[in-house]
């Protein structure tokens, strides 16, 4: 549940139209342990929206790596060795005094998409690029009035591998 702007529109994906059925996929999330406070919490969301979406839980791989850099790596070693359906690379960049923040998000953002369309296999973007604390923990349902982003990246994973899977496309419909 998102917040409405001030124009009246809802923030966020709207999966009310999306049909979410993920009892037969195989899902990996690799998640970043550098500001683990904030990706523990985006796991978690991550995992009851799969839950929800009917991953069963033996079906859902999650395997850590040091920070988000890692992720690209610990997605690729999840799509060759446990022939996943989808990845979730989950990780937290927050802006500090120097350009290593900007570093780091250009080659972690680059190296995710290129390896979901290199593999093609769906990778989803999990990554929360902040500026500061306060961002990353709303954005990881920590605040009043947060909202914890995992819980979105579940769904898209199912809906992505479920595209992938389909026998024609598109699959969706056009509502």
């Amino acid at each position: 549940t998102h917040k409405s702007t001030m124009s009246g529109f809802k923030k966020g994906v709207d999966f009310s139209s999306a049909s979410l059925d993920g009892k037969n996929l195989k899902i990996g999330i690799v998640v970043a342990r550098w500001n683990s406070k904030i990706t523990d919490a985006l796991a978690e969301g991550c995992m009851k929206s799969l839950k929800e979406a009917k991953v069963q839980e033996g079906n859902i791989t999650l395997v850590r790596v040091a920070g988000s850099f890692e992720l690209p790596f610990g997605a690729k070693m999840l799509i060759e060795k446990n022939k996943v359906d989808a990845v979730i690379c989950i990780g937290t960049l927050i802006k500090g005094e120097t350009m290593h923040f900007e570093y780091i998000c250009e080659s972690v953002s680059r190296a995710i998409m290129n390896l979901g369309m290199s593999s093609g296999i769906p990778v989803i973007f999990g990554v929360l690029t902040c500026l500061s604390d306060e961002q990353a923990l709303a954005r990881a349902g920590l605040t009043k009035g947060g909202h914890n982003h995992g819980l979105d990246w579940g769904k898209t994973a199912v809906e992505m591998a479920s595209m992938k899977n389909a026998s024609s496309f598109p699959f969706l419909s056009s509502s």
